[in-house]
């Protein structure tokens, strides 16, 4: 197993990492992988744990783990090639490669809430609903997968004399390779460990947001907002950035922004208009929830 020394020069502290966990058989398993999984696990626990307190049918979060997970899978895959196509189309067969990296949030985030948005029609039940209880948990996901780039040594920033400022020998080679223009032998942005953080804070807020609203989609909106927020000034330091095609603009930083404005204006629209929440239909509870199908 090899082993990379990861170096925080301003904090006196140097740790020995590996993108490997562990082999069965000759398989190598991924710490990323694995940090993505219990991110997922954590909060799937958490949304069932909280369905009832919440008045929202345990059954139908079953239904949506089912549509959510293998469809954002592939929305982030997507997403990550797309706007790498000029790396992939040299070899189809890294496409299929996902444990060592490569998933972008934003494609991931889009395409699990496609996903669910088509299961809500055909279910004939409320997106917004839905969509408000379940995106409190996913800034918590972001923030716990985001450590599988620090495994990987990858998503950091461009160089800095921040006493946090973080390097490895992995850095050092791609800053050479890819960022001529900095000192490659200097400290980098740990850019995953801000985007961590601003997620962590992000839950916080948005427990307390649908604790306390009774707006429909305000929830998601406040996501929409602090998220595009943290990412749009996060995405600013980072020297992985995805572009849009012929162009100098960061893909996450339009979206982020675009993201944003529209989460502004449809608070603005519900607050107006009294764009209050609706409850499902009683024929998604079970037998056990009678409770809850009249709060």
């Amino acid at each position: 197993m090899n082993y990379t020394q990861v170096e925080f020069p301003g904090l006196g502290i140097s740790i020995d990492v590996s993108p490997v966990a562990f082999s069965i058989g000759g398989f190598q398993i991924y710490w990323y992988g694995i940090i993505i999984a219990a991110a997922m696990l954590l909060a799937i626990f958490l949304g069932l744990k909280d369905a009832k307190k919440h008045n929202f049918p345990t059954n139908l979060i079953y239904d949506f783990i089912l549509v959510a997970i293998p469809v954002g899978i592939i929305g982030a895959r997507v997403y990550f090639v797309l706007f790498n196509w000029e790396y992939y189309s040299q070899d189809w067969s890294r496409i299929v490669d996902t444990r060592s990296g490569g998933l972008a949030i934003y494609g991931g985030i889009l395409g699990a809430a496609l996903g669910v948005f088509i299961m809500c029609k055909i279910r004939k039940i409320s997106f917004t609903r839905v969509a408000d209880y379940v995106i409190v948990y996913v800034p918590l996901a972001q923030g716990i997968g985001r450590w599988g780039n620090f495994f990987n040594q990858e998503a950091f920033g461009t160089t800095t004399d921040l006493p946090w400022g973080m390097t490895s020998e992995t850095v050092r080679t791609y800053l050479a390779s890819n960022c001529p223009f900095l000192d490659s032998a200097a400290p980098v942005h740990p850019t995953f460990l801000y985007e961590c953080i601003a997620d962590i804070l992000l839950f916080v807020i948005l427990v307390i947001v649908r604790n306390k609203s009774k707006y429909a989609f305000e929830t998601a909106c406040v996501y929409f907002i602090g998220y595009g927020f943290a990412r749009f000034f996060i995405e600013g330091l980072r020297t992985d950035s995805l572009y849009i095609p012929y162009s100098s603009i960061r893909v996450s930083q339009l979206l982020s922004l675009l993201l944003c404005i529209a989460g502004l204006i449809y608070i603005i629209y519900i607050h107006v208009n009294k764009v209050r929440t609706r409850k499902f239909p009683a024929r998604f509870y079970a037998k056990g929830d009678e409770k809850i199908k009249a709060a």
